[in-house]
């Protein structure tokens, strides 16, 4: 069964560089593309389905061997998004953050619902267009939950096609214990990307910052092209998407 990737859209200029970055990295993976339209009522479907062939055309003007189709679901983002990655089996998601339209808008805690109802992982893409060399800097934020350690999979096979560094990043907490789990977290982290033949690094974020700051610094630093959300805490994820490192 071939790799699934999907793009919600709302046909803004966001929509269109998380179409082009999917399509880019489908062509790299030999993975089909699926775009998908959230609608209100039966009535805009007819014009849903339009506008999609016209989102398929943009997609096929960056590689046009590209396969590429389309679904239009009557219902909301918060949860439709996430039901038909799991009904058609979709393996990451693509999605632009700064889109507002009719379609209700896809930025801050609006996107932060639509990544927790959604059991597959999501590339959040802003303004800024994929490079011809892929992604060359990913920072990837480490906290306690198992399913960081379980994601960190997912990191290792981008990087791995795209021959980038890897950039790990955890909180300096003042208790011990909390401490102690993130060190072996990242310890670990750092093992298995040596393993996979990742080039990578290890950072802490300065005393007196949140995570989220932490990782914008970083990604500013490090002119990063991708940051993997991993189940952090929800005021962690809310202060990445309301801002742009870009």
């Amino acid at each position: 069964m071939p790799t699934k990737l999907l793009v919600p859209t709302d046909f803004s200029e966001v929509s269109h560089t998380a179409i082009q970055h999917a399509v880019k990295f489908a062509s790299i993976i030999n993975a089909e593309l699926v775009l998908l339209h959230i609608v209100d009522s039966r009535e805009d479907v007819s014009k849903a389905h339009e506008k999609l062939e016209q989102e398929t055309s943009i997609g096929k003007a960056v590689d046009s061997s590209c396969s590429i189709s389309t679904v239009v679901r009557i219902g909301n983002i918060f949860d439709d998004i996430g039901d038909v990655a799991s009904e058609i089996g979709v393996s990451l998601i693509f999605m632009g953050t700064h889109g507002a339209s009719r379609w209700q808008k896809i930025t801050g805690s609006n996107a932060l619902k639509v990544i927790t109802n959604s059991p597959v992982p999501f590339i959040i893409v802003q303004e800024k267009l994929m490079q011809d060399s892929g992604y060359d800097h990913i920072v990837v934020p480490l906290d306690l939950n198992i399913e960081t350690k379980q994601k960190l999979e997912l990191v290792s096979k981008i990087a791995q096609y795209f021959d980038s560094q890897v950039h790990l990043i955890t909180l300096d907490e003042e208790d011990e214990f909390a401490k102690n789990k993130l060190k072996a977290n990242q310890l670990w982290a750092g093992k298995y990307l040596s393993e996979k033949n990742v080039s990578h690094s290890s950072h802490l974020v300065e005393k007196g910052q949140t995570l989220s700051e932490g990782i914008l610094k970083l990604s500013v630093k490090v002119d990063a092209d991708l940051i993997a959300i991993m189940n952090l805490q929800e005021d962690s994820i809310l202060g990445i998407l309301e801002n742009s490192f870009q």
